[in-house]
């Protein structure tokens, strides 16, 4: 979605970093392009190949990941010829994968050309948002304006659990970082706006797998086998009310089924069944104490009715937890572009996103970037092949990052 006639927003006070209206016009161009061409999870050397490209356009100096995919650039670094030890760095982050799913939407002209894959979730503007602002921070650090040093982290794989960021962090992506900002596409929020929160802003996400066997048999004779099918039932409807007694309800701990498959035929007690969920949690130290909760809870009911029961319990996320201070940050950034009207509080939201394995390490914070037209009716969510974003938020979320680097660096430095 895209709005030909942008509001102009001029930066006040002597902050620099306004984005040219010819950069503007190519990260449009460049975001619509990944849009088409859309990659998943550690597949996304086309991508990759394309940032890395216009960064060494830029002078910089791009280092791909060692896993292939997804890179990390530094602007900036030690002061007065590096006589002076390296400040530490604020890093930007992006994640540059797409979704497995069609790309539903009609009317525009850079629809997905690949068949069941789309930019369903908005990364390819988090990704066009960091090189814009790594784009603007260079050309400051060539006139000596950029008072401390940037890294851009250009992130594979947020979409498979545990998520590329420790990927990233293996590769040495948080090596000397002291901050890091995110900021990810909000369909709820209009664009040129964008909503902040200390604190948890999303929720911990772990997948479930499990496995029910028994000897299978005859339903008239229940009795004689383990009636696996109620004890299927049982493990989804029970479970959940089991781990949310067993914990205080103010962490938020949900047990969600997505999948239950058993048996093939009506009169024949299967002998395997199988069902799939996740595991969402508001509160760190809950999420910490799930795994034993959810294994006793299926336990329990799988002896009940003598059902051998195997479990995968695969961990994913922890809550996004924003440092209140990068928080404050984000604000000040935010307001100096826009204004004070143009930051919102907003809500912890049920979503995981592996931004958070970099704040179990370094302070940081994510934003929520408005990406919805200002007066459009109903809310095209995340993950629905008609997702799609107000063009704006580029400038928006370009502007923002630039100013929080600028401001980190300017209060750093005092």
């Amino acid at each position: 979605m895209s709005r030909e006639s942008e509001s102009e927003s001029v930066p006040p006070g002597d902050l620099p970093g306004a984005l040219p209206e010819e950069l503007r016009a190519e990260l449009v161009a460049f975001r619509r392009d990944l849009h088409m061409h859309p990659e998943l999870g550690h597949q996304e050397f086309r991508t990759t190949a394309a940032l890395k490209a216009r960064l060494e356009a830029a002078g910089l100096k791009p280092r791909v990941l060692r896993i292939g995919t997804g890179l990390i650039c530094d602007i900036g670094g030690t002061p007065d010829g590096g006589t002076r030890p390296v400040r530490p760095v604020l890093a930007l982050r992006a994640d540059i994968d797409a979704l497995p799913i069609p790309d539903t939407k009609t009317g525009v002209s850079y629809r997905s050309t690949v068949p069941d894959r789309a930019h369903a979730c908005g990364h390819d503007v988090h990704t066009t948002v960091v090189l814009g602002a790594g784009l603007v921070l260079a050309d400051l650090a060539k006139q000596g304006l950029l008072p401390h040093p940037v890294r851009l982290i250009f992130q594979p794989a947020e979409e498979v659990l545990p998520g590329g960021a420790t990927d990233a962090i293996e590769c040495g992506a948080l090596d000397g970082v002291g901050r890091i900002i995110g900021v990810h596409c909000d369909p709820r929020v209009d664009a040129g706006r964008i909503g902040l929160r200390h604190g948890p802003i999303t929720s911990a996400c772990d997948r479930l797998e499990v496995s029910l066997d028994g000897p299978g048999g005859h339903t008239a004779r229940p009795h004689l086998t383990t009636d696996l099918v109620t004890a299927a039932a049982k493990v989804v409807t029970e479970v959940p009310a089991l781990v949310a007694r067993r914990i205080d309800a103010r962490s938020g701990l949900a047990v969600t089924w997505g999948r239950i498959e058993a048996g093939h035929a009506c009169n024949v007690i299967p002998q395997h069944a199988e069902l799939s969920g996740t595991i969402r949690c508001l509160d760190l130290a809950a999420w910490r104490q799930a795994p034993d909760l959810v294994h006793g809870a299926i336990q329990e009911i799988a002896d009940l009715y003598r059902a051998k029961s195997e479990i995968n319990y695969v961990r994913g996320v922890p809550p996004v937890v924003n440092e209140p201070e990068v928080t404050d940050l984000l604000r000040d950034a935010m307001a100096a572009r826009r204004g004070h009207a143009s930051v919102e509080d907003t809500e912890q939201s049920l979503g995981g996103e592996d931004f958070s394995w970099y704040l179990e390490r370094v302070p940081g914070a994510m934003a929520r970037l408005g990406v919805r037209t200002p007066g459009e009716r109903g809310i095209r969510d995340l993950h629905q092949g008609d997702f799609d974003a107000d063009e704006h938020a580029i400038t928006v979320g370009v502007e923002l990052f630039t100013a929080a680097a600028l401001i980190d660096g300017a209060t750093r430095s005092v």
